[in-house]
C-alpha cells in the first residue's frame, strides 16, 4: 500500500480520537493511532513494537537499524478533551484555511509524526550507521504513564532524543517540574455556639495554608533561575472545599494545589518538607490530616547547555536554547541515558484550546531540521 501524502497522514491521524483524561467518561484508547503509525512505519522498513501500558493504552517503539546510540524522535499520541461546539470546524477533520492546518492534535502533537516521516523518506536508501527510532507514547496529557513506564523499564533507547512538542521551532533544554497535590483534613463537626463540641477542619486548613505559603516564600528566596519567564518556583492554591453551613463547625476540608519546581529541586524532598510542616498542624488542631499527590510528579528537566544535542539543535534552528514553564516527557527519556531536547513546529499558545492549528510555513523548516538531526546521528 503506498504511503499517504503528508496532508493525508495529518488528516488520518487527526481523525482518530485519542483523548487522555482523568475523567473516565472522557478517556479514550490510543490504540488506533499507534496501529496506524505502525502500519506506515512498518511499510517503510521499521521494526515496530507495541507495548501495552494499561488496558487500551499503548506505546509504539519503531526502529530502523540496530546497535547502540542513534536518534529518537518522540512524541505523544493522545490529546486533551475538546468541546466541538467552540470550534469553527470539526476538531477531528483536517481543515485548511488562512495558511494553517486546523484540527485536534495538529499542534500538540500528532502532526509531528506525519512531519517526522516526511523528513526521513529521502534518507531511507542510505545505510544507517546508528539506528533511528520513532517513539509514540500514551497518556502524556494526564498521567504520563507511557513515558513513566519506559523510564521504569530502564531499556536504553538512543544517544539523543528530540520530543516534538510545540516550541515554535526553538530548542528547549529546561522546563519546570509539575506537582499536583491534595490535602484532606477530617475534623469533627458540632454546634457553632460551643467551639469545644468539635474540631474545625477549616481552621486547621487555614493553618496548613499558612505553612504552605511560608514554604513558598522560603523556596522563592532559595531558588532562582533567570532563564525562565517566572524565575522562581511557584505554588498555586487551586481549589478548596469544606463545610456545609455557617452554624456548624466545619468537619471536613480539602485543598488542591500546584507546585512548579525549578531544575535542581527534588519533588520528593519538597514533599517531605511539606509533610514535616503539616504534621504539627494536625496535632495542634486534633484533626486527621492526609497529604497525597494527585498524580506522580513530573520532575524538572535540564539538558546541559554545552551538550552535543543542544549545540547541534541551536545550529540547525538558528536559535539559542531556551526554557519553558510547561512540563513534558523529557525527564523520563533523559533517565534512559538520552541527551534530550524539546523541539517542535507548533505554538504552545494555541494548544489545549479550540481551533488548534499548525502554520503551514513551519512545516518545511521542521522537515529540514529533522533531516539534519537524522543525518548527524544516524548517517
Amino acid at each position: 500500500m503506498p504511503l499517504p501524502s503528508l496532508k493525508d497522514r495529518f488528516a488520518q491521524l487527526l481523525a482518530l480520537p485519542s483523548v487522555s483524561c482523568t475523567q473516565a467518561a472522557l478517556d479514550q484508547s490510543n490504540r488506533p493511532v499507534v496501529e496506524l503509525l505502525a502500519t506506515w512505519l512498518g511499510d517503510l522498513g521499521f521494526a515496530c513494537e507495541l507495548q501495552e501500558i494499561a488496558p487500551g493504552k499503548f506505546n509504539l517503539l519503531a526502529s530502523l537499524g540496530s546497535g547502540p546510540g542513534g536518534l529518537v524522535l518522540a512524541g505523544h499520541t493522545d490529546t486533551v478533551p475538546y468541546d466541538a461546539s467552540l470550534w469553527k470546524s470539526d476538531p477531528l477533520r483536517l481543515d485548511e484555511r488562512d495558511g494553517r492546518w486546523y484540527g485536534l492534535g495538529s499542534c500538540d502533537m500528532k502532526g509531528f509524526f506525519a512531519i517526522a516521516i516526511e523528513a526521513l523518506l529521502p534518507l531511507l536508501e542510505k545505510p544507517l550507521r546508528q539506528p533511528l527510532l520513532i517513539l509514540a507514547t500514551c497518556d502524556e496529557e494526564s498521567s504520563m504513564a507511557g513515558a513513566r513506564a519506559l523510564a521504569e523499564a530502564g531499556r536504553p533507547l538512543g544517544r539523543a532524543a528530540v520530543i516534538g512538542e510545540p516550541t515554535g521551532l526553538r530548542p528547549i533544554r529546561l522546563h519546570k517540574g509539575v506537582m499536583m497535590e491534595r490535602i484532606d483534613i477530617l475534623g469533627q463537626s458540632g454546634h457553632s455556639s460551643d467551639p469545644s463540641l468539635g474540631h474545625s477542619a477549616l481552621e486547621a486548613m487555614h493553618a496548613a495554608i499558612g505553612e504552605l505559603l511560608a514554604l513558598r516564600a522560603q523556596w522563592q528566596k532559595e531558588f532562582n533561575n533567570p532563564q525562565f519567564g517566572v524565575p522562581q518556583p511557584t505554588l498555586n492554591l487551586g481549589c478548596i472545599h469544606g463545610g456545609d453551613n455557617p452554624n456548624r463547625i466545619c468537619g471536613q476540608c480539602a485543598l488542591e494545589f500546584d507546585l512548579r519546581p525549578l531544575p535542581g529541586m527534588d519533588p520528593q524532598a519538597l514533599r517531605r518538607a511539606i509533610g514535616e510542616r503539616l504534621q504539627p498542624v494536625a496535632e495542634r488542631f486534633a484533626v486527621r490530616l492526609d497529604y497525597q499527590p494527585l498524580f506522580p510528579a513530573v520532575p524538572p528537566f535540564e539538558q546541559a547547555a554545552d551538550s552535543e544535542l543542544v549545540r547541534l539543535a541551536e545550529r540547525l534552528s538558528g536559535h539559542s536554547a531556551e526554557a519553558v514553564a510547561f512540563g513534558t516527557e523529557a525527564p523520563y527519556l533523559q533517565q534512559l541515558g538520552c541527551e534530550t531536547l524539546v523541539l517542535g513546529p507548533g505554538d504552545i499558545a494555541c494548544a489545549h484550546q479550540p481551533d488548534e492549528h499548525l502554520e503551514l510555513a513551519r512545516i518545511p523548516p521542521t522537515v529540514e531540521l529533522l533531516r539534519g538531526l537524522i543525518q548527524h546521528y544516524c548517517l
